[in-house]
């Protein structure tokens, strides 16, 4: 066993600088096995089959979530707000371990393998292992995470409409991507942040850095998480998934690493600690070695998915402003019988409404410190420019199809 007598560690991020570690805690978190892992989970699914460089890891986000929050505590400090050690040290801890419950490529498989479980509950279960190993030191990061403390600002700074989790995702989804329109000044935007009752405010002077944040979320959406070919090989990647799991299911043992073996055949989720320590070896490349060896599967359903994910042999796909008909879906799907010669052509034609919300004024507004300390809602300010566009709900319709299928799909369309 290595031990450190020097815990004061610093990462090198490309994104944000110098990354410190501020007390030996966190330190002790950031070595333990749950923690590493997320060097194994794609940060963006799969984006990098468009964004080559869309290789970065959870590791590397939930790193710089924590650096932004080191320097919002600075910025709030400054401006007079009281935050002790105690409360640092905690909101440090629960912003770092937000997304350790992240499956495999991250909202990619997200209640695929432990069906219905959420990435935000699997982080909670392992918080509450995490805390009892460490003998109760994280009971107040997980009151924070969990928003019962009463201090609201540090669970706003963590899940919010403006928290350090989104400042973080969008410029460092748009460094590896390379879509600039996605490239916040979060630094900026930390600066304009405040506290009033224990409520987290935006000094009224940054509303439109905060209009070109909420921006550039939308854009991010449309043009990173929504990509129509990502999404197609996401959805492909999820029915291969399903697939598996229906065969095992049936008695047919699929070769994959043990820690898959087990998730595939297991139902109803326990989520202990025997459970969990499984998970917490199961990571990206699981899935890609067993996807490898299914490419060759006798079953020509799940052969089919894995050579589309492995080889890049993506469907053809499109984004749509309005549904394509039930009638038109099921002529398709039927074609893809004929095609592949199976009896279930709905593993490869999909439809999935697509929706964007950049601003949901109506749950947990962000709010504008105004002089004279006068507090409003962002939505309700006279010189803000795109709010209003941006409080509206944008929907979409990705659909995919075998590209063999093109000259039929062109008739939908």
């Amino acid at each position: 066993m290595q031990i450190y007598t020097n815990k004061r560690k610093i990462f090198n991020d490309p994104v944000l600088g110098f990354i410190s570690i501020s007390s030996d805690l966190i330190f002790d978190l950031i070595e333990h096995s749950y923690f590493q892992r997320l060097r194994r989970i794609s940060q963006t699914g799969l984006s990098c089959y468009v964004y080559a460089g869309a290789t970065h890891t959870r590791f590397l986000h939930v790193l710089g979530c924590m650096h932004l929050m080191q320097m919002t505590f600075k910025v709030l400090r400054d401006k007079g707000a009281e935050i002790s050690k105690e409360e640092e040290q905690a909101a440090l801890i629960a912003i770092l371990l937000h997304d350790i419950g992240h499956s495999p490529f991250s909202h990619a498989l997200e209640a695929v393998l432990l069906d219905g479980v959420s990435h935000e509950k699997i982080s909670l279960v392992l918080m509450n292992l995490l805390n009892e190993e460490f003998n109760g030191e994280l009971s107040l990061a997980i009151k924070i995470f969990l928003n019962q403390y009463d201090r609201k600002f540090f669970h706003q700074l963590i899940a919010g409409q403006l928290d350090l989790d989104r400042l973080d995702y969008l410029k460092r989804d748009s460094f590896f991507t390379g879509v600039s329109e996605g490239n916040v000044n979060s630094e900026r935007i930390i600066t304009m942040m405040n506290v009033v009752n224990d409520e987290l405010v935006i000094d009224g002077k940054g509303i439109y850095s905060i209009e070109k944040y909420l921006t550039s979320r939308m854009f991010m959406y449309w043009q990173v998480y929504f990509h129509k070919t990502s999404v197609a090989a996401e959805l492909y990647l999820v029915e291969a998934i399903k697939r598996a799991k229906e065969l095992v299911d049936k008695g047919i043992r699929l070769p994959s690493s043990e820690n898959l073996q087990y998730f595939l055949q297991k139902k109803n989720p326990s989520l202990d600690k025997n459970e969990m320590d499984l998970f917490t070896q199961l990571d990206d490349a699981d899935l890609i070695s067993a996807l490898k060896i299914w490419q060759n599967s006798e079953d020509r359903i799940l052969s089919l998915l894995s050579r589309a994910i492995i080889q890049r042999k993506l469907p053809l796909s499109v984004i749509v402003s309005e549904p394509i008909s039930e009638k038109n879906l099921q002529r398709a799907t039927s074609e893809t019988e004929k095609l592949y010669g199976i009896e279930n052509g709905k593993y490869f034609v999909h439809q999935k409404k697509l929706e964007v919300l950049a601003y949901d004024y109506k749950n947990n507004p962000i709010k504008l410190l105004l002089k004279k300390n006068k507090i409003v809602n962002l939505q309700e300010v006279e010189n803000q420019v795109f709010i209003n566009y941006l409080k509206q709900k944008m929907e979409r319709f990705h659909v995919c199809a075998p590209k063999e299928l093109y000259t039929l799909f062109q008739r939908f369309l």
